[in-house]
């Protein structure tokens, strides 16, 4: 029996819970503290070890992994796990996303309440419903605590357990193959055999959650069996060199019959399907696959018979590569009249320009679409990224409404960096240095910047900002403490 059929189905199941105690003072407005990053706050579902583990974790991850920076593609799948997640047994469990650029077939879910996918699962799946069914299959293993359970069963002791887990699950993830599933082996080796007939259980259950989930959320839950057939035949094509998904989570008859037994079984919601816009998502993630040979990538989406407006979607965002600006806005406009529902069309077009370095463009563009849509994360990025260049207060001041709301992006503070010194914001800006460092795992550097920013904020006599910095300096000791354990 290979080693490699035991690692990340235990690698399971917790929260992003974002809390620090006390409210933040009038001068500070607009840079929430209570929204902020911390590792403490388990919720009665994981523990609090787990969660400190699964943050540190996502630090870690996005320093040592190819993260697909994409807005528009993030807040689709973000907005996908929210439908799911209510129907998923989560006992109201926040999660978070990430998106990983590699073209193999690959989803994760991690303590910590991490929901992971790669680039390449977008060009596996033929439709929203088989995509969704394997986000369902994770969020199945978070609200059954797998990982949890499976330590307990091997009666093994949870912090080193789950962190050899979690090391290991990040060479895989980050595209070590099973190098980095060996890694997570290390000791387990012992409980293979327990092991493997548990999980195979674990898998079941995971079905099983995720089939309801998808009935009751309004996708027809057939489509898991569609993907469980399709990752079938892809093992037996592909031999002892599977993807990472399918070492992990393999498909055996009996997994599928149960599937299609317990399809048999469901009654589906008012189905909502909108393969349109999943289509459209799939182009953008075939550009990255393909980001040498565009070509290559429309050819793909033709063959896979994705809808005409995605065809034309990725047509207009490959001419605007090209420098065929113009024509792609206009196409970009055409599709976004026929589908007025779709906001990452206008968002695309306002992208376009700005890579094209119009920015007054951008500007009104992005403004435009947020008159209508105000708290579309995608254009706010757009908008606030354009305005660096024409008014980075008016950009400083989006970015903190944004990072407000959304503690977790690196991106939201790389860029709140820069639009704080351009303003003369000096100690606010080494403040989003900070949070950007340790979001994105170089916690030591990050505090070495929270230094800098707080003897900023004594010479600009800003003593609300010098009171939170001493704050989240307490924070970002715990985050270290955390991260240590992977080391």
């Amino acid at each position: 029996m290979s080693h490699v059929r035991l690692l990340p189905r235990f690698a399971l199941g917790l929260s992003l819970s974002l809390a620090l105690p006390g409210a933040l003072p009038a001068h500070a407005q607009g840079f929430d503290q209570s929204q902020l990053p911390s590792l403490g706050g388990a919720s009665p579902s994981a523990s609090q070890e787990e969660f400190r583990l699964g943050r540190a974790w996502l630090r870690q991850f996005r320093a040592q992994a190819p993260v697909w920076q994409d807005a528009i593609v993030s807040d689709y799948f973000e907005g996908l796990v929210a439908r799911l997640t209510p129907y998923s047994q989560l006992g109201g469990l926040n999660t978070t996303t990430v998106m990983v650029d590699h073209r193999s077939l690959n989803a994760f879910a991690v303590p910590g309440g991490v929901v992971g996918i790669n680039s390449g699962l977008f060009a596996f799946a033929d439709d929203e419903a088989e995509f969704a069914s394997v986000i369902a299959h994770e969020l199945g293993h978070l609200s059954q605590r797998h990982y949890a359970r499976g330590s307990e069963r091997a009666g093994q002791t949870q912090l080193p357990a789950m962190a050899g887990m979690l090391a290991g699950m990040l060479i895989a993830a980050s595209g070590g193959g099973e190098a980095g599933i060996a890694a997570a082996m290390g000791s387990q080796a012992a409980v293979m055999q327990d092991r493997l007939a548990y999980s195979r259980r674990f898998e079941q259950e995971a079905d099983r959650v995720g089939l309801q989930a998808m009935a009751t959320a309004g996708f027809d839950p057939e489509a898991m069996v569609r993907m469980f057939a399709s990752m079938q035949r892809l093992a037996r094509l592909q031999g002892g060199t599977p993807p990472e998904f399918l070492l992990t989570h393999p498909v055996s008859d009996s997994r599928l019959s149960d599937a299609q037994a317990r399809v048999a079984q469901l009654t589906v919601a008012d189905s909502y399907r909108s393969d349109t816009l999943y289509d459209l998502m799939r182009a953008r993630a075939l550009l990255s696959i393909y980001a040498n040979t565009p070509d290559q990538a429309l050819s793909r989406l033709a063959q896979d018979g994705a809808d005409e407006s995605a065809r034309r979607y990725l047509g207009a965002l490959i001419s605007a590569r090209r420098g065929q600006v113009d024509s792609a806005l206009g196409e970009l406009d055409r599709l976004a009249a026929e589908y007025p529902d779709y906001a990452m069309l206008p968002a695309s077009a306002a992208e376009v320009a700005l890579q094209a370095n119009r920015i007054d463009e951008a500007i009104t563009r992005a403004e435009r679409w947020l008159r209508f849509m105000p708290s579309y994360l995608p254009a706010q990025m757009i908008l606030a990224e354009a305005q660096l260049q024409r008014d980075p207060r008016a950009a400083f001041d989006l970015l903190r409404r944004i990072t407000d709301r959304y503690p977790e992006n690196p991106q939201a503070f790389n860029l709140l960096a820069t639009a704080a010194g351009r303003s003369g914001y000096n100690g606010w800006g080494h403040l989003a240095q900070a949070e950007y460092l340790q979001l994105t795992g170089r916690v030591d550097r990050g505090i070495q910047q929270l230094a800098i920013a707080k003897s900023a904020a004594q010479q600009e006599n800003d003593t609300a900002l010098t009171a939170l910095i001493d704050q989240r300096r307490e924070a970002f000791l715990d985050y270290r403490d955390a991260l240590s354990t992977f080391n």
